[in-house]
């Protein structure tokens, strides 16, 4: 088998997640074509009985995994900070704890790494509901380097879970800083400024959990706020002009004040392949 360089998972959760998602989830990591030795968990937070059990049972079974416990929930910025201080290797890949990576994935993405000089490195994922076998939507973004600044004027130009990124390169750009529901996006954009360069896999590399609670995340007043805040920040920071700002802030903000349904529609119609 051949020889690829070591990377790290990260992964946070806290006490809202379901077991079952969370046990999948791992599974997932340790099921890959070229596994881990260093899968870093952050509990944001004091969690459920049974959220700590299937912790438990994994940091027994598994050299690899290292549990780092916070106090309180801090949210997922602060949270995925403290964890990236403890990965031990350059290279580190995002997981979510409801998510299930494709059994490839992380072999797909060191190819990348060793092929291409690259700082982050993501892919089109599959959104699903209660199964992999009933997957819904792709969401497939641009791969090249050139494309993905341009997407990411109007855009997330990465599938946040889906990554693998340089720790270097995310420690020179200020690391995850708090910002709800942006965290990552504001990263990537402070990344790209910064000179790192990007790739998409264009094919899927993970199966992503959607439903109603998906689509409610991403609307209402709250979030239709911090997104403002999002837009004139990296505005002001010179990122976009102000034709980019006003075709990605408006727009925007329409979709947020949708209602549920109708905002699933639009994201499956629209946004989605």
């Amino acid at each position: 088998m051949k020889e690829y360089q070591k990377y790290s998972v990260l992964m946070s959760v806290y006490e809202k997640e379901k077991s079952d998602y969370l046990r999948s989830s791992i599974d997932s990591v340790f099921n890959q074509t070229v596994v881990t030795d260093d899968f870093v968990i952050v509990c944001d937070g004091p969690l459920t009985e049974e959220l700590d059990n299937v912790l438990a049972e994994y940091e027994k079974a598994y050299e690899a995994v290292h549990i780092v416990r916070l106090h309180e929930n801090k949210g997922l910025g602060v949270a995925l900070n403290v964890g990236l201080k403890h990965c031990r290797n350059e290279l580190v890949a995002r997981m979510d704890s409801d998510d299930i990576c494709m059994e490839d994935r992380f072999e797909k993405q060191l190819q990348i790494f060793e092929l291409m000089e690259v700082d982050i490195v993501g892919g089109a994922i599959t959104e699903f509901e209660g199964t992999i076998e009933n997957p819904i939507a792709n969401r497939v973004l641009p791969h090249r380097h050139d494309e993905i600044v341009a997407f990411s004027k109007k855009r997330n130009p990465f599938n946040h879970p889906s990554v693998m990124f340089r720790k270097s390169s995310v420690e020179a750009a200020g690391g995850y800083q708090d910002f709800p529901y942006f965290e990552d996006y504001y990263l990537w954009v402070r990344m790209l400024a910064n000179g790192a360069k990007g790739y998409n896999i264009s094919e899927p590399i993970l199966y992503m959990r959607a439903g109603d609670d998906l689509y409610k995340r991403r609307g209402g007043r709250a979030y239709v706020k911090h997104m403002l805040d999002y837009r004139k920040t990296i505005h002001e920071m010179g990122y976009t002009n102000k034709i980019e700002y006003l075709e990605s802030t408006v727009p925007h903000a329409v979709v947020g004040m949708m209602p549920n349904k109708m905002r699933e529609i639009f994201y499956k119609k629209v946004l989605r392949k």
